[in-house]
C-alpha cells in the first residue's frame, strides 16, 4: 500500500531540493506571544517575602511551565525560573510546581520572593591577556574566542563565575570602573563568547561613563570581519532589521518580530564584501561589517537574514561540517573577528586606531579554502 507522504503518481520523480534549499535556515515564524505579566513592586518597609499571584493566560496552554514563565516574565531567563521552582518557590493551583508539568491556561500561579538571586562577586585569576593598548584611564584587550566576557547575572555557583575577561583584567589591572557593578567592573561593551577581537575597558567611572555616551552616540567605530556562506551578489548590503529574543528558542535573536514588537531594537549593520572565493566546499564571501548599533547576536543575526551565516554559526543555519574538508580544519567558533576599533580617547581627545590581526584559526582556515578554490572572483 503506497505511503500518505507519497508524491502523486507521475509526479514521484519530482524533487524537492530547489524548495528545501530555499527554506533551509529561514527561521519558522512563532506563534502568539505569550502576554508579559507587571507586578507592583513590595511595599519597602515589609520584611516579608513577596508573594505574586496570577492566572495563566490561555496561551499558556500545552507549555511546560518553565518555559511559560520564561516568556511571560522577560526580565528573568529560563533557568532562573528553574531555580525558583526547583526551590520550592512557585505554586501551581496551591501545590508545589514542576518544572516540567504542562498548563491548560487557567491555572493560579504563586511565585514567592525575588526572582533574581544575589549576584556572584567577580574574582580575581592569573588568566594571560593580550593588551593593545593601556594607559591610566583604559585599555583595549584582544580577546580569545571561547572567553566570556563576564559571568551572567544569573550565575548561581563558582564554576560560572571564573574562567571569564573579567576574572583576568581583576589581575591584571589594580583599578576597574565600577559602573558595570560588581559582575562587570571595567566592561563598557561586550563581545559574543564565540567571537574574538578587540574590547575596550574602561579603569574608572568617569571614563566608563564618557565612552558609554560614545558608544550609545555612535562615536566609536567598530569593523569586524566575517566569513559567510554563499556569495553576497551586492558589495555593499545594509541591513537595517530591529532585533529581539526569540520567543521560541531563547538562547537566539531575531529579526522577524518587527519593530512594533516593544522588545525589538533598533540593529544597523553594513557589510562590505572584502573577496568571493569558489571552492569545492561551497562558496564563501569574506566581509567587513561595521556595527552602527551593538545588539546581542547583531551580525549573526543580520547575516542570517540575507541567507548567507558566518562560517561556524551553526545556531544562526552554519553547518557543523563543511563537506569535503579535512575535518581537523572546521571551525569550533564562530568566523567572526572585531579586527578595528577607532574612537577619539574619552579623556586626553587624543584619536584611538587599533586593529587586530586574524586569530591563528581562523587565518589557517581561510589559507586552507584559498588553496584549495577553482576561482576567486
Amino acid at each position: 500500500m503506497p505511503s500518505k507522504n507519497m508524491l502523486p503518481k507521475g509526479q514521484r520523480r519530482h524533487t524537492v531540493k530547489p524548495e528545501y534549499r530555499a527554506t533551509r535556515g529561514v527561521e519558522e515564524l512563532p506563534p502568539p506571544p505569550v502576554p508579559v505579566l507587571e507586578f507592583d513592586e513590595p511595599e519597602e518597609d515589609s520584611d516579608a517575602p513577596a508573594i505574586r499571584t496570577f492566572v495563566a493566560d490561555p496561551a499558556a496552554a500545552n507549555l511546560r511551565l518553565d518555559l511559560y514563565l520564561a516568556q511571560a516574565l522577560p526580565d528573568i531567563s529560563r533557568a532562573r525560573v528553574q531555580l525558583l521552582i526547583e526551590s520550592g518557590q512557585v505554586r501551581v493551583d496551591g501545590q508545589p510546581a514542576k518544572t516540567k508539568q504542562k498548563l491548560h491556561g487557567g491555572e493560579s500561579i504563586e511565585i514567592e520572593g525575588s526572582p533574581r538571586p544575589e549576584p556572584l562577586h567577580a574574582v580575581p585569576e592569573d588568566i594571560p591577556l593580550h593588551i593593545l593598548h593601556e594607559d591610566k584611564y583604559l585599555a583595549v584587550i584582544n580577546k580569545p574566542a571561547g572567553m566570556m566576557v563576564h559571568a551572567g547575572s544569573g550565575a548561581t555557583d563558582d564554576a560560572r563565575n571564573r574562567g571569564t575577561l573579567v576574572n583576568a583584567l581583576l589581575f591584571h589591572f589594580a583599578k576597574l570602573s565600577d559602573v558595570g557593578g560588581d559582575l562587570r567592573p571595567g566592561i563598557v561593551h561586550r563581545l559574543d563568547k564565540l567571537t574574538s577581537g578587540l574590547i575596550l575597558v574602561a579603569k574608572d567611572d568617569s571614563t566608563h561613563r564618557k565612552l558609554g555616551d560614545m558608544f550609545s552616540r555612535r562615536q566609536v567605530t567598530k569593523t569586524y570581519l566575517a566569513l559567510l556562506h554563499g556569495h553576497l551578489k551586492k558589495d555593499d548590503a545594509t541591513v537595517n532589521l530591529p532585533i529581539a529574543r526569540d520567543l521560541i528558542r531563547r538562547t537566539r535573536m531575531t529579526t522577524r518580530r518587527g519593530i512594533s514588537d516593544p522588545a525589538a531594537r533598533t540593529a544597523v549593520s553594513h557589510f562590505h564584501v572584502v573577496e568571493r572565493i569558489t571552492t569545492p566546499y561551497g562558496p564563501f564571501t569574506l566581509v567587513e561589517v561595521r556595527i552602527e548599533t551593538g545588539r546581542t547576536h547583531q551580525i549573526r543575526v543580520h547575516a542570517q537574514s540575507l541567507g548567507h551565516p558566518v562560517v561556524g554559526d551553526t545556531l544562526y543555519g552554519a553547518p557543523h561540517l563543511i563537506p569535503g574538508l579535512d575535518p581537523a580544519l572546521n571551525l569550533e567558533r564562530n568566523f567572526l573577528h572585531a579586527a578595528h576599533l577607532s574612537f577619539a580617547h574619552p579623556q586626553t581627545g587624543k584619536p584611538m586606531d587599533l586593529e587586530a590581526p586574524l586569530p591563528t584559526e581562523l587565518e589557517t582556515f581561510l589559507q586552507a579554502i584559498r588553496a584549495n578554490s577553482s576561482s576567486i572572483e
